[in-house]
């Protein structure tokens, strides 16, 4: 037992403050009712916190205000995804703030999903799931879904060359020719956009 809490641990605290993960995401390194209590445990002294029934995150804290914050809608779910085996896509608001070109954050996060429609009530917050066919959720990389959907949200008209200089800052080089092939279903003007950055980032 304590081999596997220290495993998880060690797991934990290499990701990032707000990651939100559920005992499926640790069960390469025990079984069930082993990570089940480890989770437990961690949750008792503090390293962890419960969100939702069977999730948990690895608390955010304000360095301003020496203060825990409330768990990050978009890893809660990303998490909700993985252990019930959806794929979803942020929409909107969700997708501007993931990428730096919004700083709202939005009390309902709203995501397309292949698996069913569901509300799932965070705090005083709110993370929506709209069942869509997979051809809508179907992009292989999570980059291009939040960049498709932000783009979208914004619209062609207010896409300039400062919301590009963004774009380039949040999403890692290596991801844009990727995207280009990914996101070629996308509407056209979203796809060529994506193609000229890509080729200036390759330059």
């Amino acid at each position: 037992m304590k081999s596997v809490e220290k495993k998880i641990l060690f797991r934990i605290y290499g990701l990032k403050r707000g990651s939100v993960f559920s005992k499926n995401d640790f069960l390469d390194l025990g079984g069930d009712s082993v990570v089940r209590k480890a989770l437990s445990n961690l949750e008792a002294k503090g390293t962890i916190r419960r969100v939702l029934r069977g999730l948990y995150d690895y608390p955010r804290v304000s360095e301003l205000l020496g203060e825990t914050l409330g768990p990050d809608l978009d890893q809660v779910a990303q998490a909700l995804a993985r252990k019930s085996g959806w794929r979803i896509q942020a929409t909107g608001n969700m997708a501007l703030n993931a990428l730096g070109l919004s700083t709202q954050v939005p009390a309902k996060a709203v995501y397309l999903s292949d698996g069913p429609s569901k509300r799932v009530s965070v705090g005083q917050r709110e993370i929506v799931f709209k069942q869509k066919t997979l051809k809508e959720t179907g992009f292989k990389h999570r980059e291009s879904e939040r960049v498709v959907q932000a783009l979208k949200s914004l619209g062609r008209d207010r896409v300039d060359a400062d919301t590009c200089r963004q774009l380039v800052d949040r999403v890692p080089a290596s991801a844009w020719s990727k995207m280009v092939r990914d996101t070629r279903t996308a509407p056209a003007w979203i796809h060529e956009i994506i193609r000229e950055i890509a080729e200036k980032v390759a330059t």
